[in-house]
């Protein structure tokens, strides 16, 4: 059996050509994936963008890099990268649709990062839940309700719901309905409240508060008190404004009736054996 000696040299060196060229590819390629994932953080840092969301894009950008370089060494040593990719795309597909519930929360989530309609810090509303934003992640959101339970949503249910932003603006508006007798003056009613209105601790005096003639319900008369307040102060606020309401009403003399139903009888009963 004869043994081509130089044939073996030639493929070994050609073995270790493609060996050292792997190499150096290698090291290029996470060289490159580095200082792409750092100018990509940084970028986007200057861009404002959540921490969150930066970290998350500089990852995928290095790990795309070294991703696209593992695919061309293999390509070196003639492994088909066409059937490497074709495998790829299968398992992306088993896992997309193995976590497709997760994947739904993670775009909500980016997408919640990007838009931003609300903070950590600011209490919503969405999802059926009530507190303030504790935690925004790529997943979940964290939530503490006013009597200290935490709430943790999917992303997802969030998103795709109607968001209400509790605290985004610095001021709110207290709304205290109060109904009052039918015979009481309309403009008296209306001078009592105004001045209850006006004393109220922690209200604003721009906006002014609003005395509004609401409806004619079957039993009183209902008026609207509203009084502009800092956020920070809603609760107190509705609590003061209440109180001054109806102590003003009852200095008046003007009477809050309780709910109440006039029945006429017409004609007799027939009489029962």
């Amino acid at each position: 059996m004869n043994i081509d000696i130089e044939s073996i040299i030639d493929a070994i060196a050609r073995f270790g050509l493609d060996l050292i060229g792997a190499i150096v590819l290698l090291v290029a390629t996470w060289i490159i994936s580095r200082w792409a994932r750092k100018a990509t953080s940084r970028s986007l840092a200057k861009s404002n963008l959540d921490e969150t969301l930066t970290k998350f894009f500089g990852n995928l950008i290095g790990w795309g890099i070294l991703i696209l370089g593992v695919i061309a060494i293999l390509g070196i040593f003639g492994i088909s990268t066409a059937s490497f990719a074709a495998v790829l795309a299968a398992a992306g597909l088993a896992i997309g649709l193995a976590f497709q519930g997760t994947l739904s929360n993670f775009a909500a989530g980016v997408m919640l990062l990007i838009f931003r309609p609300f903070k950590v810090g600011d209490v919503i509303r969405a999802a059926g839940e009530t507190g303030g934003v504790v935690e925004l992640d790529l997943l979940v959101t964290k939530l503490d309700t006013l009597d200290n339970r935490r709430i943790i949503v999917p992303n997802s249910k969030i998103f795709g719901d109607t968001i209400e932003n509790v605290t985004f603006h610095p001021i709110r508006r207290v709304d205290v309905p109060v109904g009052v007798d039918y015979g009481a003056d309309l403009d008296q009613v209306r001078a009592v409240l105004e001045k209850a209105a006006a004393t109220v601790e922690g209200g604003l005096s721009d906006p002014p508060p609003q005395i509004f003639l609401g409806s004619l319900d079957d039993s009183a008369v209902t008026w609207d008190v509203r009084v502009w307040c800092n956020t920070a102060d809603y609760f107190d606020v509705h609590e003061a404004t209440t109180r001054a309401t109806k102590q003003a009403l009852d200095d008046a003399g003007i009477g809050i009736p309780f709910p109440q139903l006039d029945v006429h009888h017409l004609g007799s009963a027939p009489e029962t054996p």
